[in-house]
C-alpha cells in the first residue's frame, strides 16, 4: 500500500492528514504501510549529536518509538489511540548524521495490548532494534 494516499494518511494521522509534530521534528517521512508492516525514512540532523558526532540514543528512540506507534495506530478503530508502555532498545553500532530507514512489525495485536518489533538502518546496517509494547486507549 502506498503511504501517500488520502485514506492512509487520514488514518494515520487523523483528518487533517499531517504528521504530528514529533514525526516532522524527527525528519520522518512514511514510505510504506502494509497490513503488519511499516517503514519510514528519519533525518539524524546536527541538533541530534552527540558530543562524539553520532545521533544520541534518545534521538533513535525516539524514531524508533515513532515508527512503532505509528504501525498500531494504523490498526486502530475509530475513537481508539495507543500509548507506548515499553520500549526495549539495543544499540547495535553509532549511527552517523543522516539518512536512517526505520521498520517495524506487528507481532501480536490483541484488543488491549500491542506488540511490534521496530529497527533503524543506516547505509544498509543494522543500528538499533527495539521491541515495544502498546496500549490501545479508548476514548
Amino acid at each position: 500500500m502506498d503511504i501517500d494516499e488520502k485514506p492512509v494518511l487520514a488514518r494515520l494521522y487523523g483528518e487533517r492528514g499531517s504528521p504530528p509534530p514529533i514525526t516532522a521534528m524527527l525528519g520522518g517521512t512514511f514510505i510504506s504501510l502494509g497490513e503488519a508492516s511499516l517503514e519510514a525514512e528519519y533525518e539524524g540532523g546536527a541538533p541530534f549529536l552527540n558530543p562524539a558526532g553520532q545521533v544520541q540514543g534518545g534521538m533513535l528512540c525516539a524514531m524508533l518509538d515513532d515508527v512503532t506507534a505509528t504501525l498500531v495506530v494504523s490498526t486502530l478503530a475509530e475513537g481508539e489511540h495507543c500509548a507506548t508502555l515499553n520500549l526495549n532498545a539495543s544499540f547495535l553500532r553509532p549511527a552517523k548524521p543522516g539518512k536512517l530507514t526505520g521498520r517495524a512489525t506487528l507481532v501480536r495485536r490483541g484488543r488491549g495490548v500491542c506488540n511490534v518489533n521496530g529497527e533503524l538502518w543506516q547505509e544498509e546496517k543494522l543500528v538499533a532494534t527495539a521491541t515495544a509494547v502498546c496500549m490501545v486507549v479508548v476514548r
